[in-house]
Formats: structure tokens, C-alpha cells, sequence
């Protein structure tokens, strides 16, 4: 070979490495470029979650790149995840699979500096309250206002009652999640954004006392039955963040670890009010967290923490706030409790559902739960010589009705289609669940609670979701939302089930009433 066919050999060569290279990177910037237009919006910017979760591989992992490509394509049950298979070709499929795959180069850490940083207290003179001047500024009964999150433009309007008029209209973080938390007299209230933000809030005065950044994508929060801390769980990072409810400054960040290596991200945080301790269902870990925050802890969770940190390797730095890990059969993404907080009953999306009694902390019984029950929304009804269980469920059209004695299906009622929500109220004789699925999902069921049948179907605004009742305190109206940016909040004769009043509001997606939700009614989530 000559020196000039070697030399023509080698330019051809580097052109070809210049132009696959270029190629490549093309396409890189062409997928970033795909996912700005269609996942940017909900999943933020950096692939860091906003109001979907964050989409990273260690947030990935009970999510394999297979089924990866179905959800993108298909949709998500019981998300607003789109199915994207008749906008995008399963080249840009697989390319938006593979990039929600590759690891970031470097995660934004989230640690005590970054969350004191975030930290502002707008009210310092309402941080404690003011037990001597406690008085509401407007004339509404504060144990019957709602709160209605409007998350069409993220906002929230405080709700009279009884006169089901709007008191105050504020603007609120992006994408509040989980639903506020009350403190036990209904004075504060605490909201949590899928993007980490917590914000408190007096309902007397009206006014936003404090605000911080406990994380940066968030599932939900929770406050303590003595109203001194609160707790947030984390999608990212896989963190558990107590804050002291007064002025929401840190008090101390726990990782979610199997002491293994294995990190988790957190599926809900509850307050067990009974129990003295907060409730933690992990997405990652087949475990359930219980977290103490007395100032004495019971010799069992001191004893027992210990006992795991020395075997983990872990340094015991505090005897504060220990945890009491309890193992279960299979991931828990729904749970829900009975009345007395000793029971948790548990449903993971692979199916099922297991009850765990947090006591003897381990599973007592298994039960039949097809499809993907929605734990959260479950209520609880006195039927005939028990009590049951009422759960929706997002994959298939019925309600299972549960024997909380035999843990036995009593009966699956029925519905037009996969349901979200179920609502109740002790002084009602129905129970209302939603269709919210479906070509039906503008129809909302009513359910006779001592027959167990479809007394009546409601279609509040035809061809518009129907979705989240909530009673008044003394159960004589339902709300129902309208889940549209036209939409509105309808107000029904909980006897009669005639409407009764309807106000314009901007997606109504959830609604909270102070009493029903301090007094733990057994007819709404707590």
C-alpha cells in the first residue's frame, strides 16, 4: 500500500469517526430536545420530578426498561402519565426510554445546608399562634371550612361551610400533593408540592406563617398528634425530613437505607395519632417504618433501633425519633388503617393486599384484592354485627367491601369503571365513589351502606371527570369536584341527593374539611 492510499485510508476513516460522532451527539440533542416537549412539563427540566416523580435510575428500579416503554406508550394507571404510542414513534419511544435511563451526571445534593438555606418564616409572631387573641377573621364556623385545592392554576380557596361561599382565595406551591395536614384544633395547616416545598398556613388569620424546601420531589407529609413536628417523605432524595411544626426548621434528616446499601424512595408518611409515631410505607424496600417522636421513647423502640445500627454498621448519634422496621410480603405503594391504628392494611401495584399488625409487626392475613385497590381512599362503615372496608379501585370497575374481623371479601361491588375516590360521613347512610376512568368517568356512584348496592348514579356535568367528595362536618351535603379547568365544585343534599348549589373553580381536584379531617371520620382519609 502507498503512503497516499494510506493517507486517504486514514482521512476516510476519521471523516466516517467525525461524522458517526456527530451523528451521535445529534441524536443525543435530539432526544433531550424530545423530552423538553413532552415530559419537561411534569417531570421538571433536569429529569428531577415536578409533578410526576423524578426520572432517574435509582428511582427507576422496580420499573423495568420494558415495561418502561409500555408506560410511555400506554399511559400509567391511576396517573395523569399520557399514552404517548399514537404521538411519538417507537424509535423516539425507545430513545426516551434509554434516556430516562442514563444516570445524571451529577444529582443535586439536598442535605441541612440546602434545606436551611430555603428556609423563611414570613410571620414570626404567628409561629406559636396567639392562644389569647385566637379568633378567625372572618364570622364562618372554623371547624366547617374547607380548603379546595385548585390545581388547574395552583391555588386554594378557603370554603365556608355552611354557606358554601369562598372566604379567601390564595396562590399555592406547583402541584400540592397528598392533601393538607391539620393541626389537632384545625388552627394550622400544612401543604406539601410535589417539588419539595412544605408551606404553613394559619386558617385563623389567613395568612402563610413559614415556608421550606425539604426535599426536591416530594410524596407527602404529616404532623404529629402533639402538633410539634412534622414529617415529609421523599421521592428524592431518598430521604425522611422531621421539621418543627412551629416555624418548620430542620430537626434532623433520616436516609431511607435497609442498612444494606439499598436506598428507597418513600411511598406516604401517616401519623398513627394513638401510637405516638408516624407510619412509613417504602417503594423500594419491602419494609414499614415506625417512627417514634416522643421526648421518652418506649424502652422497645430505643432498645430495638440500637440493636439494628450496630448491626448495619450504622453509628446509634441519637436515641430521637427511633424506628421500628417491620418486614412485609411484597412493597407497599397504599395503605390504610383502622380506626385504632393497629392494624395497617397494605396493596402493592403487583396485585394483593396483606395486613400487617404494627404491634406483633408482622403480616396476619392476606387479602383477595385484584387489580390495584386504592388503600388511601378506603373508608370504614359499622355493617351489621362489624365493621368493613370499602376500597375504589384503579384498575378495575368495582368496590371491594372487606370483613375487618375475617379479613373475607363480603362483596365486590360493581361500578361503570376504575374508581379514585370513595367518601362517607358517619351521619350518612351512603357511601359515593367516582368512575374516574373510562368513557363513564363523569358519573359518580352512590352506594346504600347496609344493602351494598348502586342506589343512584350522578353525572354532575356530562362528559366532564367526576371526582373527590367530601361531607361538611355534620354530613348533611357531599361535595363533588368537576376535574377540569372549567370546572367547579357541586354541592348535593346528602339525604336527598339533589344538587343544591354549584361554583366555577379551576380544577377542583381535592377538598378538606377541618372538622371531618381533626376528628379522623371514618368516612374520609385521614
Amino acid at each position: 500500500m502507498s503512503l497516499r492510499t494510506a493517507l486517504q485510508l486514514s482521512l476516510a476513516a476519521l471523516l466516517a469517526g467525525l461524522f458517526l460522532a456527530g451523528a451521535a451527539q445529534a441524536g443525543e440533542v435530539e432526544v433531550e430536545a424530545l423530552y423538553k416537549t413532552r415530559c419537561a412539563e411534569c417531570h421538571g427540566a433536569g429529569r428531577l420530578g415536578g409533578q410526576g416523580p423524578a426520572l432517574l435510575p435509582q428511582n427507576l428500579k422496580r420499573l423495568r426498561k420494558k415495561a418502561a416503554l409500555r408506560v410511555i406508550g400506554e399511559g400509567a394507571v391511576a396517573t395523569q402519565m399520557p399514552a404517548f404510542g399514537k404521538i411519538l414513534s417507537k424509535s423516539e419511544i425507545a430513545a426516551l426510554a434509554d434516556y430516562i435511563y442514563t444516570p445524571l451526571p451529577q444529582i443535586p445534593v439536598w442535605g441541612k445546608e440546602e434545606i436551611a438555606a430555603s428556609h423563611v418564616v414570613y410571620r414570626p409572631d404567628l409561629v406559636e399562634g396567639d392562644a389569647k387573641s385566637a379568633k378567625p377573621v372572618y364570622d364562618a364556623d372554623p371547624l366547617n371550612v374547607f380548603l379546595v385545592v385548585e390545581t388547574g392554576d395552583h391555588h386554594v380557596t378557603v370554603l365556608d361551610g355552611d354557606k358554601f361561599e369562598p372566604i379567601r382565595r390564595f396562590r399555592s406551591r406547583f402541584a400540592l400533593h397528598g392533601g393538607p395536614k391539620y393541626t389537632s384544633d384545625g388552627r394550622f395547616v400544612y401543604f406539601a408540592s410535589r417539588d419539595g416545598w412544605i408551606t404553613k398556613f394559619d386558617m385563623y388569620k389567613l395568612e402563610t406563617v413559614a415556608e421550606v424546601r425539604a426535599g426536591i420531589n416530594t410524596r407527602n407529609a404529616a404532623v404529629s398528634a402533639d402538633d410539634r413536628y412534622v414529617i415529609v417523605g421523599n421521592y428524592l432524595p431518598h430521604t425522611l425530613v422531621i421539621l418543627k411544626a412551629s416555624d418548620l426548621s430542620l430537626v434532623k434528616i433520616i436516609p431511607v437505607s435497609d442498612g444494606k446499601g439499598n436506598t428507597s424512595r418513600v411511598s406516604a408518611v401517616y401519623t398513627a395519632r394513638p401510637r405516638n409515631s408516624f407510619i412509613v410505607a417504602l417503594k423500594d424496600i419491602p419494609e414499614v417504618w415506625e417512627i417514634n417522636y416522643e421526648d421518652n421513647p418506649p424502652t422497645g423502640f430505643s432498645g430495638w433501633v440500637h440493636d439494628y445500627r450496630k448491626e448495619s454498621g450504622e453509628e446509634p448519634s441519637s436515641e430521637r425519633f427511633p424506628i421500628r422496621r417491620t418486614k412485609v410480603d411484597s412493597y407497599l405503594d397504599d395503605f390504610f388503617f383502622d380506626q385504632d391504628y393497629i392494624y395497617l392494611i397494605g396493596a402493592s401495584r403487583d396485585g394483593g393486599g396483606q395486613v400487617i399488625n404494627l404491634d406483633a409487626r408482622r403480616v396476619v392475613a392476606k387479602i383477595d384484592l385484584p387489580g390495584l385497590p386504592h388503600l388511601g381512599s378506603g373508608i370504614t362503615w359499622k355493617y351489621k354485627d362489624t365493621t368493613v372496608l370499602a376500597t375504589p379501585n384503579l384498575r378495575t370497575g368495582e368496590v371491594s367491601v372487606i370483613d375487618m374481623k375475617t379479613w373475607r371479601t363480603i362483596k365486590r361491588i360493581k361500578t361503570l369503571g376504575p374508581g379514585f375516590f370513595m367518601r362517607s360521613h358517619e351521619n350518612s347512610r351512603y357511601a359515593w365513589v367516582d368512575v374516574f376512568f373510562g368513557p363513564d368517568r363523569d358519573a359518580m356512584h352512590v352506594i346504600d351502606k347496609q344493602t351494598l348496592e348502586i342506589v343512584k348514579t350522578l353525572r354532575p356535568e356530562p362528559g366532564k371527570t367526576a371526582a373527590h367528595v367530601e361531607f361538611d362536618r355534620t354530613g348533611a351535603h357531599a361535595l363533588v369536584s368537576i376535574w377540569d379547568k372549567k370546572g367547579a365544585l357541586v354541592i348535593y343534599d346528602a339525604k336527598t341527593l339533589e344538587e343544591v348549589k354549584r361554583l366555577p373553580m379551576v380544577k377542583p381536584s381535592g377538598k378538606y374539611n377541618v372538622y371531618n379531617k381533626i376528628t379522623l371520620s371514618e368516612g374520609t382519609s385521614h
